[in-house]
């Protein structure tokens, strides 16, 4: 062995979205409780929520001046080659101070510098690529990676066959039982037991479209007597808390006790980012995907397919929503022959054991020689 590896440090790197945060703080924690003493840290863009939710995880993490390339001209395109220099420069300072076994990186723009930093000084690299179709850092990174973990078939189109590893992605383990947490969770949302359920979650920031869809349905909602758990988001909610304890409607900036709030729903309304289609095969609801189509290569409309192709749950494009919302929810939720088949069939395409295996792979190269 090179090192002594009871102990390893190791970083991870992703960010800009909870869709890049959450997997990185499941591998941290599944490493962290193989090796207690473990040296973690993670490595973000400043003013990004990572910022905030990560050291909330109880985990150190420095900022990176980092930002996405926007689509169109702007300032902040302008300043990009500042930003991507100044990024690789105090990545490299980074790694060199805090010397890590090995550089895990879930996506997301600030990702990028710190990786091929890594890869210069010859530290083992992970990729863990969540969606059907990767994005720009994970594709530039794919050549100096030793291992590529992704949870979609096919996926060679994108990176070296000889470094991927199907694994699928992190979720949380408190969701991989959720069945016994129905009373918890409609005690802790103060829903009534007698009334069907539907979860709405746009994705952690919120999603514009899928907010004006619940507010636009709020008078169906109450006369088909349905209560609402609405997660707008962090950018809309001084938009929507007006309609909080509106006739069945809860309105959250964020839910925190996700575990809960997929209990206690009888139907979820979804954005189809790569997380929640992940969390939710295994959560295993009747579920209306509606994609966000605002996003690189369509990659949620992809990640959607993949389960809808395979009768798993239901789709509407934004363009349907005022045409087909309202037939769609009241057939998830009145016939049973449906909850059952998508149920069914979305849990057959879960991978419950997503963080265990990419950690197993990890220890495969702390160890190695």
């Amino acid at each position: 062995m090179t090192k002594m590896t009871e102990q390893p440090k190791i970083i991870l790197s992703g960010g800009g979205t909870g869709g890049h945060i959450y997997p990185a703080i499941s591998i941290a924690n599944e490493l962290k409780s193989r090796y207690p003493e473990a040296s973690i840290l993670f490595v973000g863009a400043k003013d990004r929520m990572e910022m905030q939710k990560v050291p909330e995880a109880g985990y150190p993490i420095e900022g990176l001046w980092i930002s996405g390339i926007q689509r169109k001209l702007s300032l902040s395109n302008l300043l990009f080659p500042f930003k991507l220099l100044s990024s690789l420069w105090k990545s490299k300072k980074i790694i060199k101070k805090f010397d890590p076994d090995v550089v895990i990186g879930t996506g997301g723009f600030a990702s990028g510098p710190l990786l091929k930093m890594a890869n210069s000084a010859k530290i083992p690299t992970v990729l863990q690529e969540q969606n059907s179709f990767p994005g720009i850092t994970n594709k530039w990174l794919a050549k100096g990676a030793d291992k590529i973990c992704v949870a979609y078939d096919d996926m060679d189109r994108f990176f070296p066959e000889s470094k991927i590893i199907k694994t699928g992605n992190p979720v949380r383990q408190d969701l991989l039982e959720i069945n016994s947490k129905r009373n918890e969770g409609l005690t802790k949302y103060h829903l009534d037991p007698e009334k069907k359920t539907v979860l709405v979650i746009g994705g952690s920031l919120g999603a514009r479209r899928i907010n004006q869809l619940i507010e636009k349905e709020l008078a169906f909602f109450d006369k088909s007597e349905l209560q609402i758990l609405w997660q707008c988001g962090k950018l809309y909610y001084n938009e929507y808390k007006k309609y909080d304890n509106h006739k069945g409607v809860q309105v959250h900036q964020f839910l925190n006790t996700m575990d809960l709030a997929y209990a206690a729903a009888d139907v979820i309304v979804s954005r189809a980012g790569a997380s929640s289609v992940s969390e939710l095969c295994i959560v295993a609801k009747p579920t209306l995907f509606i994609p966000s189509p605002n996003v690189a290569e369509d990659h949620q409309t992809k990640n959607a397919n993949a389960i809808v192709s395979k009768n798993g749950a239901k789709m509407l494009q934004e363009s349907e929503l005022d045409e087909k919302f309202q037939k769609t929810i009241t057939q998830l939720l009145s016939s049973e022959a449906m909850q059952i088949k998508l149920t069914h069939a979305i849990k057959k395409m879960a991978l419950p054991n997503a963080t265990k295996d990419i950690v197993n792979e990890i220890e495969l190269l702390i160890r190695r020689d």
